[in-house]
């Protein structure tokens, strides 16, 4: 079943793979409403396409029979360039208009932190409200790292906290809880990680989140809890990410050492290349650190590194997914058939009274 894109214009990069018209014409071609999510998308400009393309192919992978129609939003006050203003003012609708939508459920991404406290972030007061609006107007909310982060500290109060190095890399977690989410899914599932800091296992645990998997090397990677309404599916790794992901922001990083806008240089991705990239891209760090300057890019060794990327995750990815629209899905049905017995139940006690 295809992924539908609602409010109008479809984004050009997903058009153009699907061949699509420019304009939706905003109706199912089946005759089951499916479901609707919200796909609130934070990342900055240079990931913005990219990210919304990563949820698209992971939906549509993951749907199976189910139709699935997303709405593109963005939170406001996100420091954004002309290209990223022009990509939402074309294809992204006005924070404002979720509010009254009606959505089975949200996807909330992160974006790259500037502020060691996230609620000193200019946009925290809007996140903050569309995670209050998910409790009480979705089946299920996912937290995609940051967004996760976030999560917990407005509902709970969990603070992050700061690692020795970055998470970065595909790790290997294991099924540690029986759930909806993770049924059918293998012992062992892999992911990618990406970020400087953790929300820890016991603080999690204290305040009722269940942990579904977890690395060894990573830490704690899906967990949930329901928040009034909704079930609240949090992520601090990146199932949705692409093959070459993780190689364009090494990259970014390298080009941010060399440009001296960071004082390290990055550690290389974690259980992602081969042992012929591996070794090109060390030799390619000596070279680097020992004349750090940008003009050193040209040398970047990306092209041999991307012949022997796989998306070795892709499968778990889609099994956690397809698990969650059929649970939004299932969820859906038995609030609309109990609202349909309420009425039944409401009708017939009119007619008794009308009666004597």
């Amino acid at each position: 079943m295809a992924l539908l894109i609602d409010g109008g214009r479809i984004p050009p990069r997903w058009a153009e793979k699907k061949g699509l018209p420019s304009v939706s014409n905003g109706r199912y071609d089946s005759g089951t409403e499916g479901v609707r999510i919200a796909l609130v998308n934070n990342m900055p400009d240079a990931a913005l396409e990219e990210t919304e393309m990563q949820f698209m192919e992971l939906l549509d992978a993951a749907s199976g029979d189910i139709p699935v129609r997303l709405k593109l939003y963005s939170l406001p006050r996100i420091p954004r360039g002309d290209r990223g203003e022009e990509h939402l003012g074309s294809f992204y609708s006005s924070i404002g208009d979720l509010w009254n939508a009606r959505f089975d459920a949200v996807i909330v991404t992160g974006t790259e932190p500037r502020q060691p406290d996230l609620r000193e972030e200019p946009y925290w007061s809007a996140m903050a409200d569309v995670l209050d609006w998910a409790e009480r107007n979705t089946v299920s909310a996912v937290l995609s790292c940051l967004a996760a982060h976030a999560g917990v500290l407005h509902s709970d109060g969990i603070r992050r906290h700061p690692l020795n190095d970055k998470h970065f890399g595909v790790f290997e977690s294991a099924r540690v809880c029986d759930h909806e989410l993770t049924r059918h899914a293998t012992r062992t599932m892999r992911f990618p990680h990406s970020r400087w800091n953790e929300v820890r296992e016991d603080s999690l645990t204290s305040c009722g989140y269940a942990v579904l998997t977890k690395s060894a090397q990573a830490g704690v990677d899906l967990f949930v809890k329901r928040k009034k309404k909704s079930l609240f599916v949090h992520f601090q790794g990146h199932p949705e990410y692409g093959a070459r992901t993780l190689l364009k922001e090494y990259r970014r990083d390298i080009k941010r050492f060399l440009r001296q806008e960071r004082e390290t240089y990055p550690t290389m991705p974690h259980g992602y290349f081969d042992a012929a990239a591996a070794k090109l891209l060390t030799e390619f760090r000596e070279t680097a650190l020992a004349h750090p300057r940008e003009d050193q890019l040209v040398f970047f060794p990306e092209a041999i590194a991307v012949e022997a990327l796989q998306n070795t995750w892709q499968s778990s990815a889609i099994y956690v997914y397809r698990n969650w629209l059929q649970y939004v899905l299932s969820r859906k049905a038995e609030t609309s058939r109990f609202a349909a017995a309420t009425a039944s139940y409401a009708q017939v006690q009119r007619k008794r009274s009308a009666v004597s």
